[in-house]
C-alpha cells in the first residue's frame, strides 16, 4: 500500500461521521481487501429482549468495509461511492460479541468495482450477514 493511499483511507474513514460513531475500527486495508471490527454497545440494540444489535449498524459496518475494500483496489485511483448494495442476514449478531467486517473487491473496471463481504461474530462459516456490491470508480 503506497503512503497516499493509506492518507486516502484515513481520510474516507474520517469523512464518515457514523463510522466513529459505531466504533468502527480499521483492521485491514490493501490490495482490493478491508477489514473492520465493531464492538458491541447496548446503544446499537435492537431488540431489548434478546439484546441482538439493530441491523441497521450491521449494514453500515459492510457498506463502510466494502468501500474501504473498493477503495484499496491497486486500480483504483481515487475516490469511491456505493452504487448498490446488497445485504443477507442470515442470523442475529450474538449479543456481547465483537462484530468483525471482511471484504474483498474480486472486480474492478474503469468506473466500477465489485465487492463481496461477510460480518462475523466467531465462526466465519457461520456468518451475520454476507453483502454483495458495487462501488463507483473515480476516473484517473
Amino acid at each position: 500500500m503506497t503512503p497516499d493511499k493509506a492518507k486516502r483511507a484515513a481520510q474516507f474513514i474520517e469523512a464518515v461521521p457514523h463510522a466513529k460513531a459505531l466504533g468502527m475500527k480499521l483492521v485491514k486495508f490493501g490490495d482490493g481487501e478491508a477489514e473492520f471490527t465493531m464492538g458491541y454497545d447496548i446503544r446499537f440494540i435492537g431488540d431489548p429482549e434478546t439484546g441482538v444489535i439493530h441491523g441497521g449498524a450491521v449494514s453500515a459496518l459492510m457498506d463502510m468495509c466494502c468501500g474501504t475494500a473498493a477503495l484499496s483496489h491497486p486500480d483504483n485511483p481515487g475516490g469511491t461511492a456505493t452504487i448498490d448494495l446488497r445485504i443477507d442476514y442470515m442470523r442475529p449478531a450474538t449479543p456481547g460479541q465483537t462484530i468483525t467486517a471482511k471484504a474483498e473487491c474480486y472486480h474492478i473496471t474503469r468506473s466500477v468495482a465489485f465487492v463481496r463481504g461477510r460480518a462475523m461474530d466467531g465462526d466465519p462459516d457461520n456468518p451475520v450477514a454476507t453483502a454483495t456490491g458495487t462501488f463507483s470508480v473515480e476516473a484517473k
